[in-house]
């Protein structure tokens, strides 16, 4: 279900994911639907958590995995680009924010689940920024602009227009991150 959640998300936006187009896309009465969520918020919060949770995974991995700071850092970079895609869907569906899956109508549960795959990972990429010796609030931004801002504006283009990424996509921000780095 979770699939088709995400493919509806993907090519129509939040907005296109009801309990009934649900339904209808599974070929399943509205009534399975609603057994496995109480309604549309609790459904677009699962998809956006366990989507955003499949990303954060191995992000944290790459971010924490290699003792080289700047290695790390690199590979932070590529791997946004390289999870994106081999998931395609779910890339789109990131674009859009927890903002557009209704967060503030989220329960409690969920949005602490939320926050605290938020907190480690940026937690993860302050510990990055400070090996890498960002010490003032410019430097630090440098760093989130090079893990984080920069890769999702390589992807955000081809992701948003339907056009796959061309095979340079990870080189290409690779090397803009070493550069901001240096």
């Amino acid at each position: 279900m979770y699939l088709v959640v995400i493919r509806l998300a993907a090519s129509g936006g939040p907005a296109a994911v009801t309990m009934s187009a649900v339904a209808q896309a599974v070929r399943a009465p509205s009534g399975s639907v609603y057994h496995r969520f109480p309604g549309r918020t609790a459904l677009l919060a699962e998809v956006w958590l366990r989507t955003v949770e499949r990303f954060q995974e191995g992000y944290f991995a790459v971010l924490t995995g290699e003792p080289d700071p700047h290695r790390a850092a690199r590979a932070a970079s590529r791997h946004v680009v390289a999870w994106c895609r081999e998931h395609p869907d779910e890339a789109i569906l990131l674009l859009y924010g927890a903002t557009d899956f209704g967060r503030a109508d989220w329960p409690a549960e969920l949005s602490r689940r939320a926050d605290a795959g938020n907190h480690r990972v940026f937690a993860a990429v302050a510990r990055l920024a400070e090996a890498l010796g960002a010490q003032d609030e410019q430097a630090q931004d440098r760093i989130v602009l090079a893990l984080v801002d920069l890769p999702l504006t390589v992807v955000r283009r081809y992701l948003r227009t339907g056009i796959p990424l061309p095979p340079h996509a990870e080189d290409l921000t690779e090397q803009c991150t070493t550069a901001l780095l240096a």
